[in-house]
């Protein structure tokens, strides 16, 4: 098995919780499994195929696949999932360090 990352997203007001397990596999390529509370996210993650790591994470924001999908699926541009989704392809290829990201709103 590849290496792996599980994220936990909690969506704030809306009160979704979203778990994002990525695995990358032996061809480099990352898959995505999601497990959400939101209907929206489910119906994003219908589309989900395995994602090339250096393109999610190198390209234009409207670029990745990980953001086309969110906006064919997702009725709010402020959702954190899209971002945790690439946040996650990004640690399970190593592309970047397993650390939580955090937005607090006062």
């Amino acid at each position: 098995m590849g290496k792996e990352c599980t994220v936990t997203v909690d969506a704030g007001v809306c009160k979704m919780k979203t778990v994002i397990h990525a695995v990358q596999g032996e061809d480099l390529m990352v898959s995505l499994d999601v497990k959400s509370d939101c209907p929206n996210v489910l119906r994003m993650s219908w589309k989900f195929k395995p994602v090339n790591p250096y393109t999610e994470v190198e390209s234009p924001i409207c670029e990745t696949d990980i953001y086309r999908w969110a906006n064919e699926a997702l009725p709010h541009a402020a959702c954190p999932v899209p971002c945790a989704l690439v946040k996650a392809v990004e640690a399970a290829s190593e592309l970047g360090i397993k650390r939580g990201v955090r937005i607090d709103i006062e």
